[in-house]
C-alpha cells in the first residue's frame, strides 16, 4: 500500500472530564475518534484503543470500516509500536500517518503538505509557532525562555513506514514524546511543513467548546425543499407531522401517507443531493407497505448527521381545507423536534387553504411542502 494512517485513541481522557473518553465524546455530530477517521478515508486506517474499549469504538465509528484495530500499551510508544506492527503483519506500506484522535479537526491541506514534504524526506510533522512569552513555572514565575525557533508539534506525523517501524524497534530511552523524537534518534531527516490551529489537541472540558466553534465555523449552510401529496380517503387513519389527527377520512398510501413527514424527508434528503424519498423507499418494495413515515425522516435525519451535518430549522406548510390544523400545531413541532433531535423552536408548522380550488379545495386530498436549513461540511 502507499500510504496507511495509524489512529492512536488508547487515552484514558481523564484531562478532559466527561463520562467517557474523550476520542469516544461527541463533537458535533460525531465522535472525536470518527472525525479523525473521516478525515483520513483516502487510506487504509487502523486504529489503537486501550483493553476493554472495542464497543466503545464500535458504537463512535458507526458503519465506518477501518483496516484493523489493536489494543496499546502502558505509553503511547508502546500503542504506537503495536500498531505499526499491526500494519507490518497486514502487508505494510511506504508511508504511514500517526495521528492522535484527539486531533479531531484535521485540513485536507496540512495532509497535502506532509505527503508532499515525504518526497524528499523520511518524516514530516506539522507546527505551529509559539507565539505567548514562555517562562519556567514554579512556586514564583522564573524567567523568561527564548521562544526563537520554538515551534508546537501536531499531529498526523508522517514517516517511511518501514523506517519508522525500524526507529521503534531500535528505540532503548524514556518513553519518547512523540514520533518525531523516535525517528531523529534513529537518524531520519524530519521535515516540518505548517501546521493549523484546527489541529490543537483537545486536552480539557473547555477545548470542546473550542472545538465547537471551530467546526461551526467550517460548515457552510444549504437549504432544500420539499413537496407531497395524498388522496384523502373515508375510514383510514389520518398521519400527519407524526401525529394522528382525528378525522373522518385519512391519507392513502404505500406508507401511513404522513404528507408533512413525506414532504420534509424530501427536503433534508435534497441538502446532501440524496434524491427523493421513492429512491430510498420505494412504493414497489412491500417491506414500505403501512410503514410509519418516521422512519423515512429518521433516515434522512442519519444521512446528514453522518456527513457531519447539522440541521438547523425545518418548516412545513399543510394545505387543506380540513381538518383544522391549528388545534394540532404544537404537538406535530415537538414531534418533529424529537425525531430529527431538534429543540422545538427549530421547528416551524403552518397550514393555509387553498380557497377551494383544486383538489385540495374539494376536500379531495392534502398536500404538505416543506424547506430544511442545514449545515454541512464543505467537502462533505
Amino acid at each position: 500500500m502507499e500510504s496507511v494512517a495509524l489512529i492512536m485513541a488508547a487515552g484514558r481522557g481523564e484531562r478532559a472530564g466527561g463520562e467517557c473518553p474523550k476520542q469516544f465524546a461527541m463533537l458535533g455530530s460525531r465522535a472525536l475518534v470518527a472525525h479523525a477517521v473521516d478525515a483520513l478515508a483516502a487510506m487504509p486506517t487502523y486504529v489503537v484503543i486501550a483493553e476493554g474499549q472495542r464497543d466503545a469504538l464500535a458504537t463512535a465509528l458507526g458503519d465506518r470500516q477501518v483496516a484493523g484495530v489493536t489494543i496499546g500499551g502502558a505509553t503511547r510508544q508502546d500503542s504506537v509500536r503495536r500498531g505499526l506492527q499491526a500494519i507490518a503483519a497486514g502487508g505494510g506500506a511506504r508511508n504511514v500517518f500517526v495521528h492522535d484522535a484527539a486531533r479531531p479537526l484535521l485540513p485536507a491541506h496540512v495532509l497535502a503538505a506532509l505527503s508532499r514534504a515525504l518526497e524528499t524526506n523520511a518524516g514530516a510533522v506539522p507546527v505551529l509557532p509559539v507565539a505567548d512569552s514562555v517562562a519556567r513555572a514554579g512556586d514564583a514565575l522564573g524567567a523568561p525562555v527564548d521562544r526563537t525557533g520554538l515551534v508546537r508539534v501536531q499531529t498526523p506525523q508522517a514517516f517511511d513506514f518501514a523506517a519508522l517501524l525500524a526507529a521503534h524497534a531500535s528505540w532503548s530511552g524514556d518513553p519518547a514524546t512523540d514520533d518525531a523524537q523516535v525517528a531523529r534518534a534513529a537518524g531520519m531527516t524530519v521535515a516540518t511543513v505548517a501546521g493549523d490551529p484546527l489541529l490543537d489537541k483537545i486536552t480539557h472540558p473547555d477545548d470542546f467548546a473550542r472545538a465547537e466553534a471551530m467546526l461551526a465555523a467550517r460548515l457552510v449552510s444549504r437549504s432544500a425543499s420539499g413537496f407531497d401529496v395524498h388522496r384523502l380517503e373515508p375510514g383510514l387513519p389520518l398521519w400527519l407531522g407524526g401525529v394522528m389527527v382525528p378525522h373522518t377520512h385519512g391519507l392513502s398510501g404505500h406508507s401511513d401517507a404522513d404528507v408533512a413527514l413525506h414532504a420534509l424527508t424530501d427536503a433534508l434528503l435534497g441538502t446532501i443531493g440524496e434524491g427523493d424519498i421513492g429512491s430510498h423507499f420505494p412504493p414497489s418494495d412491500e417491506q414500505w407497505r403501512g410503514a410509519a413515515s418516521h422512519r423515512f425522516l429518521e433516515h434522512a435525519r442519519d444521512l446528514i448527521l453522518a456527513r457531519g451535518g447539522r440541521i438547523d430549522h425545518v418548516d412545513v406548510t399543510l394545505i387543506c381545507e380540513a381538518p383544522k390544523i391549528g388545534p394540532y400545531r404544537d404537538i406535530m413541532r415537538s414531534a418533529i423536534a424529537t425525531l430529527l433531535r431538534l429543540p422545538v423552536r427549530s421547528v416551524s408548522v403552518k397550514a393555509t387553504t387553498s380557497e377551494r380550488l383544486g383538489f385540495t379545495g374539494r376536500g379531495e386530498g392534502i398536500a404538505a411542502q416543506a424547506i430544511a436549513t442545514v449545515r454541512l461540511p464543505e467537502d462533505f
